[in-house]
């Protein structure tokens, strides 16, 4: 198994705990984690600030929050200039994603690596979801919300997300066809689920 290169993709919903799974993942693999680390490699591929990845990640109009960014947070950047677009960063992701993908074994968190890395062999693509009382609650856990602000901001983030995936992958996020294992981390808890998307991954793979 530690000669296969193994890419695995994973999406997920707010407060299913899908990061700390795939932190799991990427230890039990020997893979290497990319999650908000790929805006810091997109950055150095575009030459744009780090700053301009972050107010772009997983957002589709992204352009207009450039509105309410501080001058030196855009610090050379010619907003005019033809191959500064969302679609552009866009594309300085993706190049870094298929990069990292091609150097080493990885697990990628979002960011439509899926679609991204489609025509890679070794690609498992998971999607991990919770009910929302679970979601609800890891989020009072973590922050100063009530339950009600707690939904709020789940069904907020997963229309930002979707808006996201679907603008350019044409599939749809969190729809089973998307995806070649669908799993609620709510049911067996968050080790338990990362050793079934483990396994499946071995058989899947034939590790």
């Amino acid at each position: 198994m530690a000669d296969k290169h193994v890419i695995i993709c994973v999406g997920r919903q707010l407060g299913s705990g899908g990061h700390d799974i795939a932190r799991m993942l990427a230890m039990d693999f020997n893979a290497k984690y990319y999650d908000r680390e790929l805006l810091n490699l997109a950055a150095k591929e575009s030459g744009f600030s780090e700053k301009i990845f972050e107010q772009s990640d997983e957002k589709k109009g992204f352009l207009r929050s450039l509105l309410n960014m501080q001058p030196t947070q855009l610090a050379g950047v010619n907003l005019y200039k033809s191959n500064f677009s969302q679609e552009s960063l866009f594309q300085f992701q993706s190049d870094a994603i298929r990069k990292a993908a091609e150097e080493s074994s990885c697990v990628f968190v979002g960011r439509c690596a899926d679609y991204v890395l489609r025509d890679m062999p070794n690609v498992v693509k998971v999607f991990v979801s919770a009910s929302m009382r679970y979601r609800i609650d890891q989020l009072l856990a973590h922050r100063s919300v009530t339950p009600q602000q707690a939904k709020r901001i789940i069904l907020q983030e997963e229309d930002r997300r979707a808006a996201y995936y679907n603008y350019y992958t044409g599939k749809k996020w969190g729809a089973a066809e998307s995806y070649d294992l669908c799993i609620d981390s709510s049911i067996l808890g968050l080790v338990e689920t990362e050793k079934l998307i483990a396994e499946f991954i071995r058989k899947r793979l034939g590790l």
